[in-house]
């Protein structure tokens, strides 16, 4: 689960009754931008799954060192960061314009509070941009269209998705939405994803009782359905791995869990 846009239908007004999931996720990477009710649905996941936190640092890891190589070895100025979530350390931004001051960033969520807190808050270098749209994920031409006015679509961009798409109920739709984002972007740009496997059964079960608590539902993939939103692109290596297995730092290399999650960074041709 992650921080991400809320699931359609929602809307886009605070509610600080209903627990979301972004600020869930800010309380499992120890953050304070949360309520009791998040705290509460937080607990009970965690009691589930304890593995939920180390998926939580592990997503925030890969998406560092996936903006890193590709700010860096690749070249990539410009991201597309869809559902954003409430700013922790090491954001997008800071990651790719620490590289290249002069990466431009667009950050996209629908939730009142992630919207207040990254304006606030997720501020770049001069030399670059960054800016935030208020975007639901189930409309990527919207996402697109206003994307438009901070980023350059003749150039690459780097579409990162950490954690968000499984919050779309059916997987063709899934699916769609990934490819209509990709097919907006030209030559060389970037697919950087990440979502939960069905295979861990204390995961799948502190889900199905995330998914009964007034949240957004999230819905757990198979690794083959992961693998799919890669169909057409070409991978890096070293594929679509669990996420501390992605190009990890040799100096934080530790015991390997079970898979909780799989993720990949893929070349549009």
């Amino acid at each position: 689960m992650s921080a991400d846009t809320q699931a359609k239908g929602q809307g886009t007004t605070m509610d600080t009754s209903l627990p979301h999931s972004a600020r869930i996720w800010n309380y499992w990477l120890g953050g304070k931008d949360n309520y009791a009710i998040d705290q509460e649905v937080g607990e009970a996941f965690r009691a589930q799954f304890p593995g939920v936190v180390d998926l939580a640092r592990d997503s925030r890891a890969f998406l560092g060192r996936a903006v890193e190589h590709l700010a860096g070895e690749v070249g990539i100025r410009q991201f597309l960061d869809i559902g954003t979530g409430l700013p922790t350390a090491n954001n997008t931004h800071q990651i790719a314009q620490r590289v290249a001051p002069s990466s431009r960033v667009v950050y996209v969520d629908n939730d009142p509070l992630v919207l207040a807190h990254a304006r606030a808050l997720l501020v770049g270098t001069p030399e670059g941009a960054t800016d935030y749209i208020d975007a639901d994920l189930h409309d990527p031409e919207a996402i697109i269209r206003q994307a438009a006015q901070s980023l350059d679509l003749t150039r690459p961009v780097a579409l990162t998705l950490m954690q968000v798409v499984g919050h779309v109920t059916e997987y063709r739709r899934a699916r769609s939405i990934v490819d209509r984002l990709m097919a907006a972007l030209p030559s060389g740009s970037y697919l950087v994803f990440n979502d939960s496997v069905d295979t861990n059964p204390a995961n799948a079960e502190a889900t199905r009782r995330y998914n009964e608590s007034g949240a957004a539902p999230y819905f757990l993939r198979s690794h083959e359905e992961i693998a799919g939103f890669f169909d057409g692109l070409e991978l890096l290596e070293p594929g679509v791995v669990p996420l501390a297995r992605w190009r990890p730092d040799p100096s934080a290399a530790g015991p390997e869990g079970d898979t909780i999650a799989l993720g990949g960074v893929g070349r549009k041709s």
